[in-house]
């Protein structure tokens, strides 16, 4: 703690905190060029985060989809439903769906436990097979075996063993897998096991296991499915026949067009660009109409030049906005005196300005004019914006915003749908490129050249320019204030020496006084 004035009656502190505001200005200066430099790399980064944006939508203006999507009808909605791709003929397609395709499923014959014996699925076996019919004949550590088949009807073995410390539900649990491709698990109250493929269709195209889909050869051990959870590949008549115990694993069936007999293994089939879905049976024949989706197409179109529109029009503005010189941004002494509605009014004020008269972005947007305007050869029957409707505004004050004839564009996507998305995303060289294409590469060009100068949030100080001379500031910050810290001790150094003198000068007026008033 420094006290001063005692000997000289001055406000020792007040002066040395008077003189160090003085001696501070420099280092307020560098505050306020720290912080308008954070803003201005902010800023920066906010343009990039609107052009990265727009480069997004650029995706969709490349697709044939945007500019040819089409929309479907279904007389049977309930039975069959369809989508279609931009390669789908319009026009109307009949379908009479026979029957769904469905998943093959075997149950155990008969309950698997003992008469009487409660059975906990979560017991080791070692312990439960004596509550299971026929458990005594499980052979623990012997490799059991079932069948698939895959699409081409080839036959694939699934292995595993049983030990004494699983239970019947990890047993299940292990047999159940996506490479198995079936689903095994053990209903309690129906005291049975429930089998079932995870994919539907007929893939067994052989009279192997009765045609089943998932078989059990008895010469490889299925004493364990047949024998201990009663599930069995047949069931034998009274005739000595046998039959399929396993029930589903068929095929859709289905018609087009009163002549096509077709089949597929799951209940959707594709076929000139249009997919079928199937969810029940038809009455019939269910006609599926196909038509393009004008609308669909003019409000992709129209999002994405809004959004352009809206960018340009806040980069127009931002380069255009004068900096006002009498708002400089607050230090942190000045925000203390302050409300905080007052700091917000001040710094909207003191952020005018920061990307005045950028060549990057004025660079950017004029590209980007011009990307519009070019002429994009071999795209077909349109080579121009403007032959569909969409021309750049004439008012100059709009800075290139975009304006769209509705009737004219919708006319060019109904006669020619493939041109218009040409025009936009042909993936051509030169002059064949595309409008869409040009226009993302300017942004890139634009996005690369912010990122020089301003980073992203991820990059180090080092890495940009603007961080470098925040770097910098906040090196000589540093140092300016140590050199503070050694002018405000010089200053209290000199102020205490001064003191003394005069401390001294009292102490000997004061002995003078006694000497003379000694005297009288």
């Amino acid at each position: 703690m420094r006290v001063g004035g005692l000997a000289s009656g001055m406000d020792i502190d007040g002066i040395v905190k008077d003189l160090m505001k003085a001696e501070r200005m420099p280092l307020d200066k560098m505050e306020q060029d720290k912080t308008w430099l954070t803003w201005q790399r902010d800023a920066y980064r906010d343009v990039n985060k609107q052009l990265l944006e727009l480069d997004n939508l650029t995706l969709d203006m490349k697709l044939q989809r945007t500019f040819n999507s089409k929309s479907t009808s279904s007389s049977q909605e309930d039975a069959v439903t369809a989508t279609a791709n931009a390669s789908a003929s319009a026009g109307s397609y009949n379908v009479e769906v026979k029957q769904l395709a469905s998943s093959a499923i075997n149950v155990s014959q008969k309950g698997i436990t003992a008469d009487g014996e409660p059975f906990d699925p979560n017991q080791r076996l070692g312990d439960a097979a004596a509550h299971l019919k026929n458990g005594a004949g499980i052979q623990f550590g012997t490799e059991y075996e079932f069948f698939t088949y895959d699409e081409d009807g080839n036959e694939q073995h699934h292995k595993f063993q049983v030990s004494e410390d699983q239970s019947l539900n990890d047993v299940l649990k292990g047999i159940t897998t996506a490479e198995n491709g079936v689903r095994a698990f053990y209903d309690r109250q129906a005291d049975k096991v429930v089998l079932e493929r995870t994919d539907t269709g007929d893939f067994n195209k052989s009279d192997a296991f009765l045609g089943a889909e998932i078989g059990f050869d008895s010469t490889t051990n299925s004493g364990f499915f047949v024998d201990v959870l009663q599930i069995k590949n047949g069931v034998q008549q009274s005739d000595g026949s046998w039959t399929k115990a396993e029930q589903g694993g068929e095929n859709a069936q289905f018609t087009y067009n009163g002549a096509l007999e077709l089949e597929s293994f799951e209940n959707t089939y594709t076929m000139n660009g249009v997919t079928f879905n199937f969810n029940n049976v038809t009455a019939g024949q269910a006609k599926i109409n196909v038509t393009s989706d004008i609308d669909g197409s003019m409000e992709k179109i129209t999002n994405f030049v809004d959004k352009y529109n809206g960018i340009i029009g806040n980069l127009n503005e931002k380069v255009s906005e004068r900096k006002n010189r009498d708002y400089k941004p607050l230090t942190e002494k000045q925000r203390e005196g302050m409300e905080e509605r007052e700091i917000e009014l001040w710094e909207e004020q003191a952020k005018k300005g920061m990307l005045s008269g950028d060549a990057a972005i004025r660079g950017a947007l004029s590209e980007m004019r011009n990307n519009w305007y070019s002429t994009v050869e071999g795209a077909g029957a349109y080579n121009q914006l403007a032959q569909i409707g969409i021309t750049t505004s004439p008012n100059y004050r709009d800075g290139g915003k975009l304006l769209i004839d509705e009737d004219k564009l919708r006319n060019a996507l109904r006669d020619d749908p493939d041109s218009v998305h040409q025009l936009f995303g042909n993936n051509g060289e030169g002059a064949e490129k595309g409008i869409v294409r040009r226009l993302e590469e300017t942004l890139d060009r634009t996005v690369k050249s912010i990122e020089r100068k301003a980073g992203k949030s991820t990059s180090l100080d080092n890495n940009f320019a603007l961080g470098n001379q925040l770097k910098d500031i906040n090196s000589r910050m540093l140092a300016f204030q140590d050199r503070l810290v050694q002018v405000e001790d010089r200053y209290w150094k000199q102020f205490t020496e001064m003191e003394k003198a005069i401390q001294k000068m009292n102490s000997q007026s004061t002995y003078l006084m006694q000497q003379f008033g000694g005297g009288f």
